[in-house]
């Protein structure tokens, strides 16, 4: 498969973007570097993380997906052939949160420093920040892509009004514009993408790159309805485990059987296929799941 633009940019991917969510988590530093390591040998290279990855574990801070990202980029000096993307906005801590101009400034630095890298390929608003102005936070965005230090900007968890409103101030105050969007998409959760977010995609050309593209694993077909739900994200699974969920999960075992596909393939693949989607985005704790790269040639 042929790669795909990221909106307006000129970053060039192929259709998978690897989430480094669980980097730090589900993940150590050593499976981490195979997964990476396995991921960009099968021609891959569009990662995305975030400042606050994995601030929920107990015992970390934010960050360590970022930091073992960097030493592995560190490692394999491969930084040239990436697209990274990272993120800022989440709440981290009472006193680590929010889009205001000094905090994202500080925190672009120290995602730079512990991802080792001179640039951020695509800086994402990971949530909003209803007390900061717009013009604020964009301004903050302009600085770092005149200093070199990040080359687009996206956004995930804004309203689509938000989105439309933050755009049209960029449009006319010669400030950077969002180029990529990244919203919640999958085979169970549609009606909010395609009813709120994918006309924005489309009027203003944005990329588009989808998280919980498996419904937090659901779609892989893993979890069984005769057993309870146990694992790490236990909770969001739950709530699929109903009668629409069945429906839906013996359709794709149904299809996936019929080319010899996994669940999770034809999930991923699902999505692909969808005209305004840029490159879902999944994740993996070990290096043997990535068989569900195959997804962008079914």
């Amino acid at each position: 498969m042929e790669k795909r633009k990221i909106g307006k940019s000129d970053l060039e991917v192929l259709p998978f973007d690897l989430g480094g969510n669980v980097f730090g988590w589900t993940a150590d530093e050593k499976m981490s570097f195979k997964i990476l390591d396995a991921y960009v040998a099968d021609g891959f290279n569009f990662i995305d993380t975030a400042n606050a990855y994995s601030s929920w574990v107990p015992g970390n801070k934010g960050g360590e997906s970022e930091t073992i990202i960097g030493n592995w980029i560190k490692k394999n000096g491969k930084r040239d052939r990436l697209v990274l993307a990272t993120k800022v906005g989440a709440t981290i801590s009472d006193t680590s949160k929010g889009l205001k101009k000094e905090y994202i400034l500080k925190q672009a630095e120290e995602s730079l420093r512990r991802l080792q890298t001179e640039y951020i390929d695509l800086y994402f608003t990971h949530y909003d920040d209803m007390d900061t102005p717009i013009e604020e936070t964009l301004e903050a965005y302009a600085q770092l892509v005149k200093e070199g230090k990040v080359r687009y900007i996206g956004t995930s968890n804004m309203s689509g009004a938000r989105i439309a409103e933050s755009i049209e101030k960029s449009l006319s105050n010669g400030l950077p514009e969002y180029i990529c969007l990244q919203p919640k998409y999958n085979l169970y959760d549609r009606s909010e993408y395609e009813k709120e977010y994918e006309p924005i995609a489309k009027k203003y050309g944005l990329g588009v790159v989808t998280y919980y593209s498996l419904a937090s694993g659901f779609l892989t077909g893993k979890y069984s309805f005769d057993k309870d739900v146990e694992g790490k994200r236990s909770n969001t699974v739950k709530e699929y485990m109903n009668d629409r969920g069945r429906k839906i999960l013996d359709a794709l075992k149904e299809v996936a059987n019929d080319y010899n596909a996994t669940p999770a393939q034809v999930a991923i693949a699902w999505i692909i296929a969808r005209p305004s989607v840029t490159a879902p985005i999944a994740s993996v704790s070990k290096p043997e799941q990535l068989d569900i790269l195959k997804a962008v040639d079914l």
